[in-house]
């Protein structure tokens, strides 16, 4: 029996020992019982003080037993005829793994989040850690538990744990919290605590998908999504060996003559049963792989022989792009790998644009990213900043670093035709790439409206669903022949008579 349970009976136990013993034994229950359960730590069990602790290596459960846990809230939920749920949640620091911070400081995180959880858990819920920054909350069976209300406590749950932290080197993190839950009663009747753990699982999954700071229930349509993406993390290396995987290519325009001012070469996994599968559904299964290199491989090849194939058809395209990660650009061989593939294609540098996120250039000069842009560069490839506007890089950096072409990312052009203060920010991008000598190009353009102010802002490119859809290299020559007929149609109704 808990100690707050038997201190209840204390008045009458030692009303009963008075009329059997008198005084003394009166003296004695009253007294001893309460010193034995002290001595035993039966008063501290199960107190609110307790609840509220929170050690992190003490507090972490392997696998199987939040499965147990989970498990046993679904028995206890049953036995009532009560609702239960869990929460999954994983906390980044800042944006950060928390493995950049150092030991003593992933403590102080961990201990935090945990505090931070049981103050907002009512008496009998739980919360322990599951992982380095995954924690697990098990709310034990209620009357009231629907989705609805699970979700009102994921929001305040994270809007607590999301509360600024400062360490103990007086540096200040901003935790984030993405949160997958699921309720007992979403779950088939046949799910135990494995299942209910892995059903909330999904959902953090679903959630870290959509932002670092996400929430997402459980659903049914969550375990196909999920069935689909074991199966093509299991496909897609075989896909690259079959040549499923290959380039298509979306054309940029000039927008003051209306030719042809480049092409970008776009993975596209053509799935022989499944059909065309977009790079966000394989990308992710490919890096955690360790295949971006083949990946990279595989599309610089096809772009450059495509380049050649259109060269020979006399299509005078002027270059092609084709995307870098970073792990490409921190491989000291890269360089060489690349100019061993012009020299095959018998290609010069200059046909050939890379394009790398504004994010690879907040590292400091002399890293080995910067150091291979500038072999690049001595190649004579072209530099592009790609997504320009949603990372850090500063005017300087742009200054320092030799780029040729921002693309400035579609967030900041989508309408821009209607909202004057986008019209005014990108009319400061264009300013400013204008002063430092580095050309434009717009990324997104869906509209008319659209494709006609940024040419009147001065935008040297544009490139979007306006202009075309990616399409295969069959397709492009046929593409390019209407393109220009197009364009020329104009001139020759104005020599008409």
């Amino acid at each position: 029996m808990a100690g707050a349970q038997m201190l209840a009976f204390l008045p009458a136990a030692a009303l009963g020992a008075f009329w059997i013993g008198g005084e003394w034994m009166l003296v004695a229950v009253a007294l001893g019982l309460p010193l034995m359960m002290a001595l035993g730590g039966g008063l501290d069990a199960g107190s609110p003080a307790d609840m509220r602790t929170a050690r992190p290596e003490a507090d972490l459960v392997d696998i199987a037993r939040a499965e147990d846990l989970c498990g046993a809230a679904l028995q206890d939920a049953s036995v009532s005829c009560l609702a239960t749920a869990i929460l999954a949640i994983d906390v980044t620091s800042g944006g950060a793994l928390p493995g950049r911070l150092d030991d003593r400081a992933v403590a102080e995180l961990a201990r935090a989040c945990l505090l931070r959880l049981r103050a907002r858990l009512r008496t009998g819920d739980r919360a322990v850690r599951i992982g380095d920054r995954r924690y697990l909350v098990i709310l034990k069976p209620d009357l009231r538990l629907d989705t609805g209300s699970v979700l009102d406590l994921a929001n305040r749950l994270q809007t607590a744990l999301e509360e600024p932290l400062r360490t103990h080197d007086d540096a200040l993190i901003a935790p984030q919290a993405a949160i997958g839950c699921c309720t007992g009663a979403r779950l088939p009747s046949d799910r135990r605590g494995e299942g209910f753990l892995d059903a909330a699982l999904s959902a953090l999954s679903e959630a870290g998908r959509a932002g670092p700071s996400e929430i997402r229930a459980w659903c049914d349509s969550l375990d196909a999504s999920r069935s689909l993406r074991r199966v093509l993390r299991t496909d897609v290396v075989a896909a690259l060996s079959n040549q499923q995987i290959r380039p298509w290519f979306q054309p940029q325009i000039c927008t003051s003559t209306g030719q042809i001012s480049g092409v970008e070469a776009l993975a596209r996994w053509v799935h022989p049963e499944r059909g065309i599968i977009p790079p966000g559904q394989f990308l992710e299964a490919l890096q955690s792989g360790g295949h971006m290199a083949r990946l990279t491989d595989t599309i610089l090849s096809g772009a450059l022989a495509a380049l050649v194939r259109w060269d020979r058809d006399r299509l005078d395209i002027p270059c092609v792009s084709v995307n870098l990660s970073g792990d490409d650009l921190g491989d000291p061989s890269f360089a060489a790998r690349l100019q061993w593939e012009l020299d095959r294609h018998g290609l010069s540098g200059n046909r050939l644009a890379v394009e790398v996120l504004e994010t690879v250039f907040t590292a400091a000069e002399g890293c080995p990213i910067t150091a291979n842009v500038a072999r690049l560069k001595t190649l004579g490839c072209r530099i592009d900043l790609d997504d320009f506007g949603t990372g850090n890089a500063s005017i300087m950096a742009l200054h320092r670093l030799p780029i040729d072409r921002v693309k400035i990312d579609r967030g900041f052009i989508a309408g821009i035709d209607r909202s004057e203060a986008q019209r005014r920010m990108v009319a400061g991008m264009l300013s400013l790439s204008e002063q430092l000598g580095i050309e434009t190009l717009a990324e997104g353009v869906e509209s008319a409206g659209e494709h006609a102010l940024l040419a009147q802002l001065g935008c040297d490119h544009v490139q979007g669903y306006r202009i075309a859809r990616p399409m295969p290299a069959e397709r492009f020559t046929d593409w390019v022949q209407n393109h220009r007929a197009t364009i020329a149609a104009p001139m020759l109704s104005r020599r008409l008579p």
